[in-house]
């Protein structure tokens, strides 16, 4: 079965019959193997994949094209290839929040594999596709796991479902950014130019999401000369909604044509070049400098948003730590508040040795986003103060005392520190 499905690798037809007794010849009816020459080669991948969470903990079995050039030569991918459990796909399986709902959206399904994931922990999944091929593919694996709550729909983005809201949409989009033009592979591009496509679906998206819903995405975007990142990202997110976005990596435009050429197996091809040169020069007119890849989690709330470049290791999944930066972001923080340092979170100092105080002094976590932080002395000592015991006031006029400082401008200069520190995770209510 390993050498047949996952290594490609032709078996004989006596193996064949022994894992598969009385099956080989219907497998090659319905497409999933061809038979020649007394051995038995696989039309299809089918592969286990093994989840391990408290909402979300199942084996299942997927089934999907083959990868191409998985036994070394580059190999042309069909147009209407459907990928199988690639690393986007883990990617956006940890990135899913995976709390019960009652409806849940997967849009672009593909192979079937989020929804999969998503009918652990939702009454009703609803996947779409453009691809009939990715439509027949999710829906074989729907049956396959046994799982009777997916419906799987046809369609362009949000046509087939128009008129319906969810709490939860999760999407990996085929967010590959192009001049999107010539032939293209569905499950990657589009068909629309530049990062178009990712902003159609954080744009949109949010207005079929219920109140308290998410959006999750997994998307490249274009950077441009002059422009912030954070600050296009923004103007896509809708006013009634907050967004957390995290950057994980910016890879130069150069190099971004290559990987996706080669994706495609057009390396060594005898249009490679020309294929390059454009796509490249096409960048170059768009004022392109780099291609942001990484999360956008919109959310279905009041509250303010954030943008993180953040390329540093995370822990996984990732989802938990989405779910308490909205919590912390939508709580009504007073100086009233008993704020507790999360117990992950240590401190680095860095300076002269008998220095009566550190040059520099770093708050990092060691679970989430493992974030990290330089602060002042006066936000050390509120954060090392921080055991639920004082108020945020009290402990901020303890520290005005300390330091001889007036406690009303103390409170004033600070409390707004204190709630970025509770905003990004270091502290908790």
């Amino acid at each position: 079965m390993t050498r047949l499905f996952l290594l490609q690798t032709a078996v004989s037809t006596e193996d064949a019959e022994r894992a598969l007794p009385g099956l080989v010849a219907d497998l090659e009816h319905a497409g999933f193997v061809r038979t020649s020459g007394g051995e038995v080669r696989a039309l299809l991948d089918v592969r286990p994949y093994a989840t391990v969470d408290r909402h979300a903990d199942r084996d299942l079995w997927v089934v999907a094209d083959l990868t191409p050039g998985l036994d070394g030569p580059n190999v042309r991918v069909a147009d209407f290839h459907v990928l199988g459990i690639s690393p986007a796909a883990t990617s956006l399986a940890q990135l899913t929040l995976r709390e019960p709902v009652s409806r849940a959206l997967d849009l672009g399904t593909g192979c079937g594999v989020q929804a999969l994931l998503l009918a652990t922990h939702a009454d009703t999944v609803v996947a779409t596709d453009i691809s009939a091929r990715a439509v027949w593919a999710a829906e074989f694996n729907a049956a396959l796991n046994d799982a009777p709550n997916i419906e799987v729909r046809p369609g362009w983005f949000f046509d087939p479902v128009r008129d319906e809201t969810f709490d939860l949409i999760t999407t990996n989009p085929p967010f590959v950014i192009s001049p999107a033009t010539g032939t293209r592979l569905v499950y990657r591009d589009s068909g629309l130019p530049g990062d178009e496509v990712v902003r159609h679906v954080v744009s949109n998206g949010p207005a079929r999401l219920n109140e308290g819903g998410w959006l999750q995405v997994l998307a490249n975007w274009t950077i441009h000369r002059d422009v912030p990142w954070d600050e296009r990202l923004a103007g896509w997110v809708p006013d009634d909604c907050a967004a957390l976005v995290v950057q994980r990596e910016v890879i130069d435009p150069a190099a971004y044509v290559e990987l996706w050429l080669k994706d495609g197996g057009l390396h060594g091809a005898p249009d490679y070049v020309d294929r390059y040169d454009a796509w490249l020069g096409w960048f170059d007119e768009q004022g392109v400098e780099g291609i942001g890849f990484g999360w956008v989690n919109v959310h279905r709330g009041g509250h303010d948003s954030a943008y993180l470049d953040w390329p540093y290791a995370v822990e996984q999944p990732v989802a938990p730590a989405i779910r308490d930066w909205a919590s912390a972001a939508a709580h009504p923080f007073t100086e009233h508040d008993r704020l507790t340092l999360r117990v992950d979170v240590v401190q680095e100092t860095t300076g002269e040795p008998g220095a009566e105080d550190p040059e520099t002094i770093v708050l990092r976590q060691q679970r989430g986003l493992r974030r990290a932080r330089q602060v002042d002395t006066v936000e050390a000592a509120v954060v090392g103060a921080c055991d639920g015991e004082l108020s945020v006031g009290q402990i901020l006029d303890a520290v005005a005392t300390l330091t001889e400082r007036d406690p009303s401008e103390l409170r004033a200069a600070y409390l707004p520190a204190v709630r970025e520190l509770l905003v990004e995770g270091f502290l908790t209510v």
